[in-house]
């Protein structure tokens, strides 16, 4: 189970990620592109270009987690815009994404 505190690390994919891959696609692009150690524990959040569906991999001791939200209608709001490829954001604010106020 994941558990999403206060302190727990995350990190936001400006850009939007090509959703058709799995995750060793997403871990590839973490370690490739984003510089990052997919294994670390880090949440890992990913947007689609129609701003209608977030991926989250992350790692926990023996394995990758994927979790994906589509939503039915609309898209997430308040998405940052891409100056950097990552940003860190608190929980409680990938909590206000993934409330989904919908445009």
């Amino acid at each position: 189970m994941i558990s999403l505190q206060f302190d727990t690390p995350i990190l936001l994919a400006t850009k939007p990620a090509d959703f058709r891959c799995g995750i060793d696609g997403f871990a590839a692009l973490c370690k490739y592109q984003l510089k990052q150690d997919p294994r670390s524990g880090t949440l890992f959040v990913f947007i689609n270009r129609k701003k209608n569906m977030i991926r989250v991999l992350t790692y926990q001791s023996n394995g990758f987690w994927l979790m994906t939200k589509r939503l039915s209608k609309g898209k997430f709001q308040h998405w940052p815009t891409p100056k950097n490829p990552l940003t860190t954001i608190e929980a409680v604010k990938l909590r206000q994404i993934l409330a989904a106020e919908l445009s």
